[in-house]
């Protein structure tokens, strides 16, 4: 016998019914996970915002040199630091960004990494600095995998892609419904307890989600798993640019560490080309060799200016038999990017990477990351993105508050399930979606669901077997 709709319609509640509580109980369980994850990001993000006036402060005394008349060349200088450090294995070459500032190598001495400040006039050792335990340095790595590698990078990735999911179905669950105004689109000022704390969260979320959406998106693009996915399938550079170039069979963004950023994100999964020691002997093509190894270091630096490369980049140092130089600028303008790969032995120019080379994703991306890191324009992009960070705190603050004060007396349970929730099959729709686009939160949800129904079917259990007795 067919079911008529009004039999049909009370299963139709309690299947929304069902769902409502579900996703009630997701949207505050995975809150409370993603908190802790969302303070410390912005935190560290502050820290790393204010990067270079911090360094300029803490570090007056190994940045800043008097200026003189003649500077020593690369080469020299590197002589004077292996003269001084002779069993440290040099990695990176900073040459001086300024006329007053020094220049810095990054050496590998007993098993420590130590960045070394050099006067690039006088020759003098300025001091050094642990690379890894430095301010910037140990921020950055908190930010990215909390100090832990793979593990840690995975966290951060489930917590941001959480936190996007929780932005979205914020505004889900706090758009305007019949009313608009009052707690909603500006808070009720004249409330007091968890209706004020309800009020600012809500309407602070509101306006600040696509800034919050922003922020967790552009930095999402860095993750070890998802970004690394989202780079292969979208950075593309045409083939021919490596077609006679030898390649080491390892990729660009190898140089790039949880601690220290060389290369920018477009390049990272490019070849990494492989150097050629008989290059030196015959030579090659439209390329002048320079006239002995003693000087190689000083023929990168003048290359990366004959090339137009702007003054702040970097050089990594070859590895092994087959390694190349690498001049690599991650511009604050990223149109000012530039990434060189050059062979060690005839100074030959193998791969010259710039923003016209980029695709629409990868200069999108590295446009974003630039506003995401507070480069773009100066002190103002600073200050919008600190504030962006302290609008995660509060909102992660506020949340925090609202669930202790709406949760069940003397437990660490969910708050009563509201009765104005939208349609749920939207809200499924949403979250299968955004599933989708981030494995990690999918993967997380399904088996969020999974001992959600386990744990549903032995309390049912519990309580007929407590019944029955």
């Amino acid at each position: 016998m067919a079911s008529s709709p009004n039999s049909t319609a009370p299963a139709r509640e309690r299947a929304a019914l069902s769902f409502y509580n579900l996703a009630w109980r997701w949207h505050f369980y995975a809150g409370l996970f993603v908190i802790p994850f969302m303070i410390l990001l912005s935190v560290t993000g502050i820290i790393y915002l204010f990067k270079p006036q911090l360094d300029t402060w803490m570090y007056a005394d190994l940045l800043q040199v008097p200026v003189a008349e003649q500077r020593l060349s690369a080469d020299q200088q590197l002589a004077i630091v292996r003269e001084a450090y002779p069993q440290a294995a040099v990695s990176k070459y900073l040459p001086p960004a300024a006329q007053d500032r020094s220049a810095q190598f990054v050496i590998n001495q007993d098993g420590r990494e130590l960045n070394l400040f050099v006067d690039p006039y006088s020759g003098n050792l300025l001091g050094t600095q642990d690379a890894l335990w430095n301010l910037q340095a140990a921020a950055r790595k908190l930010h990215g995998d909390l100090l832990i590698g793979t593990v840690g990078d995975r966290l951060i990735e489930l917590a941001a892609g959480w936190g996007i999911v929780l932005v979205v179905s914020g505004l889900y669950l706090w758009w305007p419904r019949g009313s608009s105004g009052a707690g909603v689109l500006w808070p009720r000022l004249s409330a007091r307890g968890r209706l004020w704390w309800r009020d600012m969260h809500a309407v602070t979320g509101f306006w600040g989600s696509a800034l919050l959406l922003f922020m967790l998106l552009t930095g999402m693009t860095w993750t070890g798993f998802w970004g690394a996915q989202f780079a292969g399938a979208w950075n593309h550079f045409p083939a021919a640019m490596w077609d006679d170039v030898p390649k080491s069979g390892q990729l660009t963004g190898g140089l790039n560490s949880s601690s220290q950023q060389t290369v920018a994100w477009a390049v990272e999964v490019t070849p990494l080309p492989a150097s050629d020691p008989h290059a030196a002997h015959l030579g090659h093509a439209g390329h002048s060799a320079p006239a002995s190894s003693t000087s190689l270091l000083q023929h990168v630096v003048d290359t990366a200016a004959e090339r137009g490369v702007q003054p702040g980049y970097s050089i990594s140092l070859p590895k092994g038999e087959q390694g190349v130089y690498t001049v690599a600028l991650f511009a604050d303008d990223p149109r000012n990017d530039a990434t060189l790969h050059i062979d060690q032995y005839s100074g030959a120019v193998l791969a010259n990477v710039r923003w016209q080379d980029y695709g629409l994703v990868a200069k999108t991306v590295e446009t974003g990351v630039m506003l995401h890191e507070g480069k773009l324009f100066g002190l103002a992009n600073q200050l919008l993105m600190a504030a962006v960070c302290l609008l995660i705190i509060f909102s992660s603050v506020s949340g925090l508050v609202i669930w202790w004060k709406r949760r069940p007396a003397g437990r660490f349970g969910v708050p009563p399930l509201r009765h104005d929730l939208p349609r749920w099959k939207t809200a499924i729709g949403v979250m299968i979606a955004l599933g989708i686009i981030f494995p990690l939160v999918g993967a997380s949800l399904l088996l969020v669901w999974a001992l959600d129904v386990l744990l549903g079917l032995w309390r049912r259990q519990f309580v007929a077997s407590t019944r029955s007795a």
